[in-house]
């Protein structure tokens, strides 16, 4: 199973660092919100701990991973449609690995694309413990793999990218919103606040924040790590049945 998935892996791992429009303009659109959106807040009252940008910084992280994760099943209705599926399919590797090697090659870049914004926010700002963003990392590549796998799993179930581009658009676009990835929920007024309890992306970006701020064992981290887990095995779960029935 490893040697299977280290293949699909190093198949689609070498088509991305040839596509290097793909890998530039993956990491636009988060640059863009960090460079431009970033120093709107720094006079601002967020009502959070720390800095401006140890709470932007966290939100635009989980921002990449739910973007760029919910996303890749784009390319897998490429592929489906030239055939490339079902030949695949017929090989010896096994059909759970087809999953996994897309998947891992996934988190590698969103981590990747991860470790550069963070950098860029250290210049412009930034402070944070070098654990505490290695936490926050560990964060993005479990939501990143969570949702490419669902993302791969539907991909099999739409008939057109038009219809996947546009499910995901529906989905992403509240959940984004009641997340409170760009500010705080605390600013949110009480329905609103009350509302994002039940999106799970809340209790992540949370987490991370905590963690960028060095604090590790309090029960925002525990219970953004719990939430993040649980999403991640149901995700997995429910793409591995998508995509191999």
């Amino acid at each position: 199973m490893i040697t299977d998935i280290g293949t699909v892996f190093g198949r689609y791992a070498r088509a991305t660092l040839r596509s290097r429009a793909q890998l530039l303009f993956g990491m636009l659109q988060p640059l863009l919100f960090l460079a431009l959106f970033g120093p709107l807040l720094t006079r601002l009252d967020l009502r959070v701990s720390g800095s401006s940008w140890q709470t932007l910084v966290p939100g635009i992280l989980v921002q990449l991973a739910l973007l760029g994760g919910t996303f890749v099943g784009l390319g897998l209705l490429m592929d489906r449609d030239l055939g490339v599926i079902d030949r695949m399919r017929v090989t010896p590797v096994r059909p759970v690995a087809l999953l996994l090697g897309r998947v891992l090659r996934d988190v590698v870049q969103l981590v990747a694309q991860s470790v550069v914004l963070v950098l860029v926010g250290l210049v412009f700002g930034l402070r944070a413990p070098l654990a505490g963003v290695l936490a926050g990392l560990a964060f993005v590549a479990v939501l990143a793999g969570a949702l490419s796998a669902l993302s791969y799993g539907l991909a099999m179930r739409v008939a057109t990218p038009p219809e996947f581009a546009a499910m995901v658009n529906t989905a992403v676009m509240p959940l984004m919103l009641l997340s409170g990835l760009l500010l705080p929920m605390a600013l949110a007024p009480g329905w609103l606040g009350g509302a994002s309890r039940v999106v799970p992306f809340r209790y992540t970006v949370d987490a991370v924040r905590q963690v960028f701020l060095g604090h590790y064992a309090n029960g925002t981290v525990a219970a953004g790590a719990a939430v993040t887990l649980a999403l991640a095995a149901c995700c997995l779960f429910a793409g591995a049945r998508l995509f191999s029935s």
